[in-house]
């Protein structure tokens, strides 16, 4: 049984011949059953200039969330810092920590979360846009947060409040700086799965005590499709694959259905991406899924997973939260 924390990452996913409001209705959905289930947070992504995903302003999406659901955490998985201004930032998690207090994660991430020229049609100038200044702009962004803070700039709401700050990663860059920091730490495994290991460590080796964290707290995000078998879960995966395929040819589409991504003509090369992206993460049935996020846990030595789903139907998608709550670990509810 999977016994440490259990989370979710959704990216209002829209699929082939459904508008941006049903994804966001259907991630609503998503949202309000698995806070009944007892997952422990719901994080959703920026993406920008994607027409597979409809998370683009995840501040204005997680105050919606928090208003249909009463327990879970609500969060960012994360918020592209090089696209924003840290006043901005600050001032649209300070008000979602005034309005829900003690619910709020801000997940930070130092990626665009698009193209380099939609970046720069975000934030409107090339500064602060390179990753060098990332550093800076967290700094920034948090102190912000200080209630000691003095000066003629002030972040209201924001200043005095407490939105828990994550930083993420897909590489070792982020891990040592949430290390140096003393921040919690979630990593991209389910799109970055061969530097899981190696950020994770480097994270827990720079880890300095923070007045935010007294030890190093790692999260690792996972694909998680699960079904009543593993053939049901393997055809419910096939659309994420594809969509994931056509993103890195340039060409990102709506989510295709399950009969479009079999029907899909992939090359040799393309099955071997597509594969290579599969390794390491959670697909099939409730024993299948378990085993695999068991060896999950006890390689990467976790404190948290946050299992994200991408798949056509948003049925399938609630279904594959219930089996792993209900028959990977444990119920759940806590």
């Amino acid at each position: 049984m999977i016994d440490v924390p259990l989370s979710v990452l959704d990216l209002a996913p829209v699929a082939a011949g459904a508008s941006a409001g049903e994804a966001l209705r259907h991630t609503t959905e998503l949202a309000r059953r698995t806070d009944e289930l007892g997952y422990h947070r719901f994080w959703v992504a920026e993406h920008h200039n994607m027409p597979a995903i409809a998370s683009s302003a995840p501040a204005v999406l997680i105050a919606h969330l928090a208003a249909h659901t009463s327990r879970i955490r609500l969060g960012s998985g994360g918020v592209m810092l090089p696209n924003h201004a840290p006043l901005v930032v600050a001032e649209q998690f300070g008000t979602l920590d005034a309005l829900h207090p003690g619910r709020i994660d801000l997940g930070i991430g130092r990626a665009p979360g698009t193209d380099q020229v939609t970046a720069l049609a975000l934030r409107r100038t090339m500064e602060g846009l390179s990753a060098e200044k990332f550093p800076q702009e967290l700094a920034a962004l948090m102190d912000f947060f200080d209630e000691d803070r003095s000066g003629r700039i002030m972040a209201s709401p924001g200043r005095g409040q407490r939105p828990t700050v994550w930083l993420l990663g897909s590489s070792g860059f982020s891990a040592q700086l949430a290390g140096a920091l003393g921040l919690p730490f979630s990593f991209a495994h389910h799109f970055s799965g061969q530097h899981t290991l190696p950020a994770l460590t480097l994270y827990r080796q720079s880890f300095r005590p923070s007045r935010w964290l007294e030890q190093p707290y790692a999260m690792v995000a996972v694909n998680a499709v699960c079904a009543e078998t593993d053939e049901r879960a393997e055809w419910l995966a096939g659309p994420a694959g594809l969509s994931f395929l056509r993103l890195r040819s340039g060409r990102p589409e709506p989510l295709a259905s399950p009969e479009e991504a079999a029907a899909y003509p992939y090359t040799d090369l393309e099955r071997e991406f597509v594969a290579q992206r599969r390794e390491g993460q959670a697909t099939g049935s409730p024993e299948t899924v378990a085993r695999q996020l068991g060896d999950l846990l006890a390689r990467t030595g976790a404190d948290e997973l946050m299992l994200t789903t991408m798949v056509y139907d948003i049925d399938d998608r609630v279904r594959s939260f219930e089996l792993i709550a209900e028959r990977v670990a444990g119920g759940l509810r806590r």
